[in-house]
């Protein structure tokens, strides 16, 4: 009787441990996997990437010079070199992503590149160095904030500064400075807290594309901060943001206002902004 507990004990161990390696190696936790198969690696001087077996891309150089445009807008270095993932097809993407987006950079800084954003760009659809220079600003604080850090860091901001440092208003499916401003001006705007919490969805917004629209207006407040109280500051409250994710404690130690006041003066700002345009 023992014999064969110990043995039904045996198997199920077997088939758990089996479980969670496939789930590494070739499911949803594969962002997460110390071991990569299936992929060949190509190292630059400042990046990692794999290339899944039958994929169609030779571009490495092109990345690899968008690294130090990343670091200097947020004058910080990568940590160690960004591993970035490139997939053959659709269905690989879907079974190793948790995400169905076009990009995705995940906790532990690595970022993952989907079949159809490369055909989109080859379509010029989309401009990839400016996409992926908006997910290596992800990926640049994941790994100065580290993987429990990490998730604490304020969703609105990390892509309000993504899409300001990479210049992306204005460019596929994204509003300009001005047309992100004239939308706000007509009603439509999103409060920073809410954006990727249960509140985003009641949110009713009159616009062309939703989540661009919402990424620009965030970059628009990235913009505002920076003109009204220089850059160095703005740095100096994103990175304090890495050590301490308390972000209303943390603005207000560095800009010396509360952070509701002064999204109070955008909206003031944006009400009056018809000059401009």
């Amino acid at each position: 009787m023992k014999n064969k507990r110990k043995r039904i004990v045996t198997g199920i161990s077997i088939v758990i441990i089996g479980f969670i390696a496939y789930i590494f190696l070739f499911g949803k936790l594969f962002p997460y996997s110390p071991i990569i198969i299936g992929f060949q690696k190509h190292e630059t001087n400042h990046t990692i990437i794999y290339i899944q077996k039958g994929a169609d891309f030779t571009d490495f150089l092109s990345i690899d010079t968008l690294i130090p445009t990343v670091e200097g807008f947020h004058e910080l270095e990568f940590l160690y070199k960004p591993k970035i993932f490139v997939f053959k097809d659709s269905i690989s993407y879907s079974r190793r992503s948790p995400s169905k987006a076009r990009f995705c950079v995940f906790y532990n800084s690595r970022l993952f590149i989907s079949p159809w954003a490369l055909q989109e760009a080859k379509n010029q659809k989309i401009d990839l160095a400016i996409y992926l220079t908006h997910e290596l600003s992800h990926s640049l604080l994941h790994q100065h904030s580290g993987i429990i850090n990490a998730p604490k860091y304020p969703k609105w901001l990390l892509e309000g500064i993504a899409v300001y440092s990479s210049n992306q208003m204005g460019t596929s499916f994204y509003p300009s400075k001005e047309g992100t401003y004239r939308l706000i001006k007509n009603g439509n705007y999103i409060p920073p807290q809410y954006f990727k919490t249960s509140n985003e969805d009641k949110v009713s917004l009159d616009v062309p594309n939703r989540i661009p629209f919402m990424y620009s207006e965030f970059a628009c407040i990235v913009d505002f901060l920076i003109e009204k109280y220089g850059k160095k500051k703005f740095l100096n409250y994103m990175k304090a943001l890495i050590e301490k994710p308390n972000h209303a404690e943390v603005f207000y130690q560095i800009y010396q206002i509360e952070f509701d006041a002064v999204i109070s003066d955008f909206k003031q700002y944006a009400s009056t902004y018809k000059a401009n345009i």
